[in-house]
């Protein structure tokens, strides 16, 4: 099988951002973002998904970290879809519900092709030190419309906000590693009756 890998580049006047993304990997990371927390919860989406995963980023996070998260979402989506390519053999669909401590999370997604997001993970106006936890949202909803994927993500019990989005980020590894496995009893076929995803 070919290496599953992509590397994005995006440079603008808001950002700039260099990503390695690999399916097929141990779960290593090497992540700069400049943005602390976001860094600790694509560590936990990359090890527990079992991707190896590069990121060197910066943007305008003097005027506000929205271009900022939202561009990473844009350059790890586009970095899912190019590792796999006309998706012959892959599974497709990936769930998984993960805890953390009083928290619990599902994630539910589809590589079909067809960007659709759908968060229910109400916390209100908070924040972890400075990173304004509402843009996970802008991430999620960034990272699967450049991924050509169906993406939902509930909260179904909440309590500590750092345990709620470590449980968010381990279900979405989880997930992905589901979804973009290979399956061998498919022998590379499409996974679907249309025949093309």
């Amino acid at each position: 099988m070919k290496s599953r890998s992509a590397t994005i580049n995006r440079v603008t006047r808001e950002t700039q951002i260099k990503l390695t993304f690999s399916l097929d990997g141990k779960g290593d990371s090497d992540i700069s973002t400049t943005l602390p927390f976001l860094d600790h919860m694509l560590e936990l989406m990359t090890k527990h998904g079992l991707f190896d995963c590069r990121i060197s980023a910066r943007g305008d996070t003097d005027v506000d970290d929205h271009h900022l998260v939202e561009d990473l979402g844009l350059c790890m989506g586009e970095a899912i879809k190019k590792t796999l390519g006309d998706k012959k053999g892959i599974v497709r669909y990936g769930f998984a519900q993960i805890p953390m401590d009083e928290s619990l999370a599902s994630v539910t997604l589809d590589m079909g092709g067809r960007p659709c997001f759908a968060y229910s993970v109400n916390v209100g106006k908070k924040k972890i030190k400075e990173f304004d936890v509402a843009l996970i949202k802008e991430f999620l909803k960034a990272l699967c419309f450049s991924g050509a994927f169906n993406l939902h993500v509930r909260l179904l019990v909440g309590g500590n906000i750092h345990h709620i989005f470590e449980s968010v980020f381990k279900a979405l590894g989880r997930a992905l590693d589901a979804a973009t496995s290979v399956d061998p009893r498919r022998k590379g076929r499409i996974p679907s009756t249309k025949g093309t995803l």
